[in-house]
């Protein structure tokens, strides 16, 4: 009797491991997912969102140059690899899927999408994945989702990739997932979400050739978790292009940036510290001072920094307006 209990223990522990693992390397990721490429840009992208811990690291992929890929249902993760290194081979994205599929033992519970550099889109939906499970192929672009609450998520992503021709890509991937969740999103609910946006062309930088590159591996609503980091990278794109300005001495452009990166996050203290830094710099202490003392009086540590500045030429008036700027 003894014997028995363990061995139905042992098969209920195996179909309860079957129910979530094709293979040992084959994580679950039913979900729903977008991969598309800019007309006027050339980038290209991958949105996902799961009720699954980070989707991003299993499901999206994408190279400058190459393609995007998004391999989802009973996740394979060699796909992504794989199926960039057969874009970069010459193959197109629908030449590189038959590959992918054609010695794949579960290739009926698998739903893989590809975007190339021409735009040329591929996309497999196996029969075996679970309702709802769809995909559409439109311009330059694939919506594909399994196990979904509605038959129209899919149909809602197409229809807002559609819409917002014209706005950035990384802005239309995002605009497609929240209205995929609109229209009913994953029977399971909501966990995790990526955004992945790379050039149209390489320079051979890989190491700095990612647009986009966001994820929310564990949150209750992670595409409006995913939108609020969104906001925050442009934010930072915008203090990016201005320190970028002071590099060529054009003090308009640091500005005008430093500014727009104020207003969409106005109580980030980082991104009032440097525009009162860059004003300093550009001969405006009195407009710098100001804005310092409020620093100040909200954290101290500011102060300090200050202080160290003048050491690496990160901060270059005279020791009078230092002080100045010190002792507001």
């Amino acid at each position: 009797m003894k014997t028995l209990f363990l061995l139905i223990g042992y098969a209920l522990l195996q179909c309860q491991t079957q129910a979530q693992v094709y293979k040992q390397d084959n994580r679950l990721a039913h979900t729903f997912s977008i991969v598309a490429r800019d007309s006027a840009t050339g980038e290209l992208g991958v949105a996902v969102e799961s009720h699954w811990f980070s989707v991003g690291t299993a499901v999206s992929w994408a190279e400058a140059g190459v393609g995007a890929i998004a391999t989802q249902s009973f996740t394979n993760k060699s796909f992504g690899i794989r199926g960039l290194e057969l874009l970069k081979s010459g193959l197109t994205a629908q030449q590189a899927l038959d590959k992918l599929l054609s010695d794949d033992e579960g290739r009926e519970v698998r739903q893989v999408a590809i975007v190339d550099t021409k735009g040329n889109v591929a996309t497999h939906t196996g029969k075996n994945c679970i309702q709802y499970a769809t995909h559409i192929q439109g311009s330059s672009y694939s919506v594909q989702s399994n196990m979904m609450l509605t038959p129209n998520v899919s149909k809602a992503m197409s229809a807002s990739i559609e819409s917002t021709k014209g706005k950035s890509l990384g802005e239309r991937l995002l605009l497609a997932l929240e209205a995929a969740q609109k229209a009913g999103g994953d029977i399971r609910g909501q966990q995790s979400a990526a955004l992945l946006v790379v050039p149209g062309k390489s320079e051979g930088k890989t190491w700095d050739e990612r647009t986009v590159d966001l994820r929310v591996d564990d949150n209750p609503q992670p595409i409006k978790e995913l939108r609020r980091l969104y906001s925050v990278h442009q934010a930072y794109q915008h203090m990016n292009n201005g320190d970028l300005a002071v590099e060529k001495n054009d003090m308009t452009t640091a500005m005008n940036e430093y500014n727009a990166a104020m207003k969409m996050f106005p109580q980030n203290l980082e991104m009032q510290y440097w525009t009162a830094i860059t004003l300093a710099n550009n001969k405006q202490v009195e407009k710098a001072i100001p804005m310092l003392k409020k620093i100040y009086a909200k954290d101290r540590n500011w102060q300090e920094l200050t202080r160290r500045l003048p050491k690496v030429n990160l901060l270059t008036v005279s020791q009078a307006e230092l002080q100045r700027l010190l002792n507001p």
